[in-house]
């Protein structure tokens, strides 16, 4: 399956003179969304060689990157693809690159390969990503040592929410404006790029390998959106541009092409009308081997007008036969 988004024929644009598009005759003088990769000029991958290279000896598939939509050597990725194969896209360097933000992502849904394992551990509240850190003072912490039961840990905190109901006091005043804060924070929508921003990653200069379903993991807030409409990569949030939709389809069309239009019609018609037009399908095409076997025997091309000849010969024995019937019949 070719990826390729948005791309339109040329003809009858400002690139080739004295065409017409048949399709589009009102066609705009250039295709501004058309991006011409070096796959235009048969040339691929970052050792920029035709495909099949016929000085390549080494024998490797090509896996198209699903951004640039340019395909690569597996050995020429930076990284080596899973050996199961048990990944649905791919995005070369350049395009990780480009799109950096997608590095804390990698950390949690590409390969193996590209799994950081955290570095260090904050208090957080349920995935809410705030972390509210509290200053004790001494006498609180000989405390909390010297006593270190469970339950005068609950006569503290009971101490800490007295402290939060008191405005009088600068430190009273000052919890209740933390508190304040972690109720807005947590009215606010997450961004899930922000919390993983947060968390340990690592950037590679290699290529990224992607499970199915990476994409409905991407943020859509609007900072977000708005970013990747920056970086003109908004088909990452769109569900059907995945290569596994593109051969979905691609299936689906080759089983449309597979069907037999003969069949077609016949399911359409009654059974006298399906003898019939089995009749009138046999004799064409019985006749038509004939005539045409003629040529192949005298080694002579078949013109244009030897075709038309053949038909209105057949369209005249078939009026006659006609006739004869309906005189019998008679």
């Amino acid at each position: 399956i070719f990826l390729s988004r948005n791309f339109r024929c040329d003809c009858g644009n400002s690139k080739f003179k004295n065409l017409q598009c048949k399709l589009l005759p009102e066609k705009v003088k250039v295709n501004s969304g058309n991006k011409y990769n070096d796959n235009f000029y048969g040339l691929y991958c970052t050792c920029k060689r035709p495909y099949p290279d016929p000085e390549d000896e080494i024998p490797d598939e090509m896996i198209q990157c699903i951004v640039c939509e340019d395909w690569f050597h597996g050995r020429h990725l930076g990284a080596i693809p899973p050996e199961s194969g048990d990944f649905h896209e791919m995005i070369c360097q350049a395009c990780m690159n480009h799109c950096h933000f997608l590095w804390a992502y990698a950390s949690q849904l590409a390969g193996k390969e590209n799994l950081v394992p955290p570095l260090t551990k904050v208090n957080s509240l349920e995935d809410e990503g705030i972390v509210l850190k509290v200053e004790e003072s001494e006498e609180e912490k000989k405390e909390i040592k010297k006593e270190g039961g469970v339950e005068h840990q609950e006569m503290k905190e009971e101490k800490q929410m007295d402290q939060f109901n008191e405005p009088s006091t600068s430190s009273g005043a000052l919890n209740s404006l933390i508190l304040l804060q972690v109720v807005i924070k947590s009215e606010v929508p997450a961004c899930k790029l922000k919390e993983l921003q947060r968390k340990p990653f690592l950037k590679k200069d290699t290529a990224t390998f992607w499970p199915s379903n990476w994409r409905s993991k991407l943020c859509t807030c609007e900072d977000c959106l708005k970013m990747y409409s920056e970086l003109e990569v908004q088909f990452l949030t769109d569900e059907c541009d995945t290569v596994l939709a593109y051969e979905n389809k691609g299936t689906s069309d080759q089983e449309t092409e597979r069907r037999d239009p003969l069949m077609d019609t016949l399911n359409s018609m009654n059974r006298v009308q399906q003898v019939e037009l089995i009749c009138e399908y046999n004799d064409l095409k019985t006749e038509l081997t004939d005539y045409l076997r003629r040529f192949a025997d005298e080694g002579t091309v078949v013109k244009r007008e030897d075709i038309q000849h053949f038909f209105e010969e057949f369209q005249s024995r078939k009026r006659r036969r006609t006739n004869r019937m309906q005189y019998y019949c008679s």
